[in-house]
């Protein structure tokens, strides 16, 4: 199913934010909540900062993308510096969400603490991953909005975290879907391929496809990557298989989408999943 940005929020259940009362003020689509992605439009030439920090990428048409993490408590503070030198700020409530959060207790040692000897290769991992988020692109590779990048059942989510033997481990950042290994991984959207890396310690095969403007989406325990860095791809394109490579417990698809530095959560970017098996199914 292909929506588009200004579609996709409503199809998802989601109720999108449309402010424009004054001339000055920007226009939105998305949602100001914990893990959610809004795309705005001011004047071309403007300079747009979210909480006195300025957005890295912007289009020369006016475009640009919020992403607000996890744990942020807000008020977004939105401030407009226009081409002719004036300043207009703005301020937006985030609405709360609740995450699961799973006890375990009595693991091994080495089961929540890796070994020294692979946290090399871990921090090694970690740089290849923000270097290849660093690229900045303003072409008009989010028109089209997202698509799921493979149907079937979630078996994870955004913002679940979990505490083992007493210790707090990073929330799960991404969807899980859980299909055979082997089964197809397209596109979400079009975009450049800036990672493509056989075998992360943690993820395994994975590939990063930024779309613009800050956005890029990360594919997780592939078990075969068909693109290469540099490649051009268009949505509904095949981009690899799904896999379990890395730390994974089973065949799984999981995918991820940052907004700069702020993880956010896919999920909002599309339609629920039961709409999306509908949809594949009437067409098989």
């Amino acid at each position: 199913m292909r929506m588009t940005i200004s579609g996709m929020l409503a199809a998802a259940g989601l109720l999108a934010v449309s402010l424009s009362a004054e001339a000055a003020e920007p226009t939105y689509q998305g949602q100001f909540v914990q893990g959610g992605i809004v795309f705005g439009q001011t004047d071309a030439g403007s300079e747009v900062l979210l909480d006195d920090e300025a957005i890295d990428t912007i289009a020369p048409d006016g475009r640009f993308v919020l992403g607000f993490p996890r744990d942020y408590e807000g008020p977004a503070r939105v401030s407009i510096r226009h081409a002719d030198g004036s300043v207009e700020a703005f301020s937006y409530e985030i609405g709360d969400r609740e995450f699961n959060v799973q006890r375990i207790d009595g693991l091994a040692p080495k089961m929540v603490t890796p070994d020294p000897e692979v946290i090399s290769r871990i921090q090694d991992d970690s740089r290849q991953a923000r270097e290849a988020r660093t690229e900045r692109f303003t072409e008009n590779f989010l028109e089209n909005g997202f698509i799921w990048p493979a149907v079937g059942p979630i078996s994870g989510v955004y913002g679940s975290q979990r505490i083992l033997n007493g210790e707090p481990r990073a929330p799960h950042w991404g969807v899980d879907i859980a299909l055979p290994t082997g089964s197809p991984v397209v596109a979400p959207a079009d975009g450049i391929v800036t990672l493509a890396h056989p075998d992360m310690y943690f993820s395994g095969a994975t590939l990063f496809i930024d779309h613009g403007l800050g956005v890029v989406s990360a594919f997780l325990h592939l078990s075969e990557i068909d693109v290469q860095v540099g490649d051009v791809v268009k949505q509904g394109d095949l981009i690899g298989k799904i896999g379990e490579s890395g730390r994974a417990t089973g065949p799984h698809l999981d995918w991820r989408v940052n907004v700069g530095a702020a993880r956010v959560d896919a999920q909002l970017l599309v339609p629920p999943m039961e709409e999306a098996q509908k949809t594949a199914n009437a067409s098989q």
